[in-house]
């Protein structure tokens, strides 16, 4: 990554989900630039204590981006950049009408206010790899001009098409306002709440029998890094985000110290409803295909255009949130290395 001159910085920037772990760590950061004049947290939750402190001099204003208060704010901050992070994907909530009408009617709401701002010069969307879908059908790599095979049709994946379809509409209307959208794959980190990580966190992992999930992961630092980046230096377009590598799902639960349950595929949601002990939201059937099939994305205009480089690969990211997050392995690594000596001593033996 190079630097590029402050003169590029945004001057007065408006953050939706600011309560949320992306939305308001990134308040924190930008809070920290004295090259940005003011920034504005949204949200209609009130953050935790910790996190409204570490938004500084940020100012937090409650209000529900449904509503029409949320062009009344653009205007009276003449703000010239919005991070639209409040579309709910990330964190391990179950979906729900509710949050449907959130992520679409919110995210309708936000760009029309854009459009009607003068002021408003760049929009950034948090999107996600949910996207693409998951299917047999799939390619090697998902580059951003690659269609689904099977598109989403409901849950996350299907509201954050329609979001990013009304971010692509803005930038038609508004030919002076950079559009910027960013598909980040699964995060991981010791600190950010996900389906993934609440997942991986079981003792007994359910995965699909027969099958080996070709997965990438996203550390949240390199998320928080890659929002920072596209608000401040970013440039227009349409951004796949994960880390170099890619791990199976076998891979990533023997890495965590836990124990695979194969189950045939139609048994995967019911049984992770009954292991999950209500700290793991129900997984629906468009999760199915992306724990039997996975999914991979070509990161290469990440790096040549966007300009941004994660810092952590997949297998790094996967590491780092098994030793600093809220797992604990079920079968220690010593357990491991006498199994495999075993398995090691019993192929000899045959020969």
């Amino acid at each position: 990554m190079t630097d590029v001159p402050a003169a590029n910085a945004p001057r007065s920037v408006l953050v939706t989900g600011a309560s949320t772990f992306l939305g308001g760590y990134l308040v924190a950061r930008l809070a920290e630039n004295p090259d940005v004049e003011r920034i504005v947290a949204v949200d209609s939750r009130v953050p935790s204590k910790t996190l409204m402190r570490r938004m500084g001099r940020a100012d937090f204003l409650r209000l529900d981006i449904r509503r029409p208060a949320i062009a009344r704010a653009l205007a009276s901050y003449e703000v010239d950049t919005v991070v639209h992070a409040a579309p709910s994907i990330m964190d391990s909530a179950g979906h729900s009408a509710a949050i449907k009408e959130l992520n679409v009617v919110g995210s309708m709401q936000v760009y029309a206010a854009c459009q009607r701002t003068p002021s408003v010069k760049r929009v950034i969307l948090r999107s996600s790899a949910m996207i693409y879908g998951a299917s047999s059908a799939d390619p090697a790599y998902f580059t951003e001009g690659t269609p689904a095979r099977r598109e989403p049709r409901r849950g996350y994946g299907r509201d954050m098409l329609d979001v990013e379809s009304y971010a692509r509409g803005l930038a038609r209307r508004r030919q002076d306002i950079d559009v910027t959208i960013l598909r980040p794959q699964a995060i991981l980190g010791p600190r950010i709440s996900t389906r993934m990580s609440s997942y991986l966190s079981m003792p007994m992992v359910p995965v699909v029998f027969g099958h080996q999930a070709r997965l990438q992961f996203l550390h949240e630092e390199d998320a928080l890094g890659a929002l920072e980046w596209a608000t401040t230096r970013g440039r227009a377009g349409t951004f796949n985000l994960a880390g170099d590598g890619v791990v199976t799902l076998a891979q990533a639960v023997h890495r965590a110290g836990h124990v695979q349950l194969p189950v045939p595929s139609q048994l995967l949601a019911p049984l992770i409803g009954v292991l999950r002990d209500g700290r793991l939201p129900a997984f629906r059937s468009e999760q199915e295909g992306y724990l039997s099939f996975g999914r991979v994305l070509d990161t290469t205009r990440m790096r040549t255009e966007l300009g941004f480089e994660p810092r952590y690969t997949t297998r790094e990211t996967l590491d780092d949130f098994i030793a600093r997050g809220s797992t604990s392995p079920v079968v220690g690594s010593e357990s491991w290395r006498a199994l495999e000596q075993r398995a090691v001593s019993a192929a000899t033996a045959i020969q």
